[in-house]
């Protein structure tokens, strides 16, 4: 699975957008299930990894706009 996601960081940027909107969602969505169970390890989680998806899409829309 990280040999994955590691192929798939090294794409450009117009390839690797939709990819990291796709995982966006999807972590909106597990972060929504966490909250409706009230489970708040995964809401935690879910928080982090939202954040970490956050830092990568803003860097990607700079190595965009500056390209």
């Amino acid at each position: 699975m990280k040999q994955v996601i590691q192929e798939i960081k090294c794409m450009d940027v117009e390839k690797r957008m939709p990819v990291l909107r796709l995982e966006i969602d999807y972590e909106l969505m597990t972060l929504h299930d966490a909250m409706l169970k009230e489970d708040l390890i995964k809401i935690n989680d879910a928080k982090r990894e939202l954040e970490s998806l956050r830092k990568e899409f803003l860097q990607l829309q700079n190595r965009k706009i500056l390209n």
